[in-house]
């Protein structure tokens, strides 16, 4: 739409909805590559690209893995790939029998569709997804798994099959929303560290990803276990703009392009990356400009991004990198910069 956050700063726009092929078809004219920014593209809109000779990347073949939470969980399985204990819910009587086998609460989501704690139940017992199950919503149940923290790992991979993979974050979330991200992951141990990675590099090779693959991760006492695909520029890589000699969206650009994949070494040895959720323009008498201002005057080196995106409660309107080498004041300057334009200056 004209008030799309990028369409408000390119140069060359094409309006129309992602799942309006003909839009897509229209678009596509003179492309040399067609890739994507989140999942809702219909899969079958991408095979009518393919067909019609688009190249397109990543493919309707890979992203399935990503739209699909079900599909998803199965393919990991074969592959002997740490996943959480799951089923596929159609009645109250397959939760219920579910949830007497891995203990209660349990998790359920939806197999489509969810994004940022939308789409996802922590539920005490079968009742209580009455509502989805009315509403024919295909369902699947995961156990609850016991985290010690949440992590994410990003490669890149290109159609000749070179990989680039970045350090192991760590991402904090509030609500189920990710509400700040710190690479790398803290404490983390340089062996399950390389684990980590190998295990991004094996699922993007193995499903055939070409572009940027997120892996989100549960790590646990046993090691960690694989929550969530993203196969696209992802928000627990945002830190990668300032934080990273290439970052996540050059990559990508390479990736799809089959060009020679870029560095992923760190420009710092502590990046924190924090959200910034959604915010009135006015607060304490002071406009967003005037907010930006006070931040920039306190904290010079703390990098700012606005996406242009409508404000509402728990949105992702934007977000700052601080970099550092100490890992406390680091954080508390992010902590800062988030607080200030949120709240304004005290």
């Amino acid at each position: 739409s004209p008030e799309d956050g990028a369409a408000m700063v390119a140069a060359d726009v094409h309006l129309g909805a992602p799942t309006d092929l003909d839009a897509l078809l229209r678009f596509a004219k003179g492309c040399d590559v067609v890739t994507f920014d989140h999942e809702q593209v219909p899969g079958e809109h991408i095979r009518a690209l393919a067909a019609a000779g688009v190249t397109v990347y990543p493919s309707a073949d890979a992203l399935h893995y990503t739209q699909d939470k079900a599909a998803m969980r199965e393919r990991l399985g074969a592959l002997g790939l740490p996943v959480p204990r799951w089923r596929r819910i159609g009645t109250a009587a397959d939760l219920a029998e579910f949830g007497a086998e891995v203990g209660w609460p349990v998790v359920v989501k939806a197999v489509s569709g969810g994004y940022d704690g939308r789409g996802v139940w922590l539920v005490a017992g079968p009742d209580e997804i009455a509502s989805q199950l009315a509403a024919g919503t295909p369902l699947l149940a995961e156990e609850r798994v016991p985290l010690r923290r949440e992590l994410a790992v990003q490669v890149a991979r290109s159609p000749f099959g070179q990989v680039a993979v970045y350090p192991a974050v760590e991402t904090v979330q509030s609500d189920g929303i990710c509400v700040e991200v710190i690479a790398p992951a803290p404490d983390l141990d340089d062996d399950l560290a390389t684990e980590i990675q190998q295990l991004a590099i094996r699922i993007a090779t193995e499903l055939d990803v070409v572009g940027l693959l997120a892996v989100e991760l549960f790590e646990t006492e046993a090691g960690v276990v694989v929550n969530e695909l993203a196969m696209r520029p992802h928000n627990s890589g945002h830190w990668t703009i300032e934080g990273a000699r290439t970052s996540q969206f050059e990559q990508h650009l390479r990736a799809v392009l089959d060009y020679p994949l870029g560095e992923c070494r760190m420009t710092a040895p502590v990046v924190v990356m924090a959200n910034l959720l959604g915010t009135a323009e006015r607060v304490a008498g002071q406009s967003l400009d005037e907010r930006l201002h006070h931040l920039f005057a306190a904290e010079p080196g703390v990098k700012v991004h606005l996406y242009g995106k409508q404000t509402r409660p728990g949105r992702k309107i934007g977000h700052v990198t601080a970099l550092g080498d100490d890992l406390a004041q680091v954080r508390a300057r992010a902590a800062r910069a988030v607080r200030v334009l949120r709240e304004g200056s005290h």
